[in-house]
């Protein structure tokens, strides 16, 4: 039911979240992870997990760190860091994730122009597949949309058709 703003004045808004972000009389690591803000991309020339893993370990292995160069610095950058994570979209399914360690400003070598760095942690972590269209650069994604981690390694799912991972999901078995 909708209060007035009538009767609210004078009263103080109740929240579930103290002025430092953490959950009152609970645990603030599960306060912040449902607070945090993640981003969402495409995996562009990606046929399926496994080669994503090994064009990241390649990247891995030359430069020493794992970042994804794009255009744009998130204005929301903040609230990406505590906590969030680059979900990944392979050949429309959001079937993987990677927590965001950090943001970094670099210089391209050609033009010598702006872009962000986002460092990424190297663990793929798996999530449900779900289905997303696609869309240029990336997406801010909210906490409450983002699948569910499927829990288990790469090695048992990680090039499993997300079809019959969503078939398999639809009759309980995964």
């Amino acid at each position: 039911s909708r209060v007035s703003a009538s009767r609210m004045r004078g009263r103080k808004a109740s929240t579930p979240f103290s002025k430092r972000g953490s959950r009152v009389g609970g645990d603030s690591r599960r306060a912040c992870a449902l607070m945090a803000l993640h981003l969402l991309k495409l995996a562009v020339g990606i046929e399926n997990i496994g080669h994503l893993r090994e064009v990241q370990a390649r990247r891995l292995a030359e430069n020493g760190s794992l970042c994804h160069v794009t255009r744009f610095m998130p204005r929301r950058a903040e609230q990406v860091l505590d906590g969030g994570s680059l979900f990944w979209v392979v050949r429309n399914f959001i079937r993987v994730r990677q927590r965001l360690l950090d943001l970094r400003v670099v210089k391209t070598d050609e033009t010598g122009s702006s872009k962000c760095a986002f460092v990424l942690d190297p663990e793929l972590v798996l999530t449900v597949p779900a289905r997303r269209r696609p869309h240029q650069g990336w997406r801010y994604f909210e906490a409450g949309s983002a699948p569910p981690d499927l829990g288990g390694s790469i090695e048992e799912f990680g090039d499993m058709p997300a079809e019959m991972a969503a078939e398999l999901r639809a009759l309980g078995l995964l």
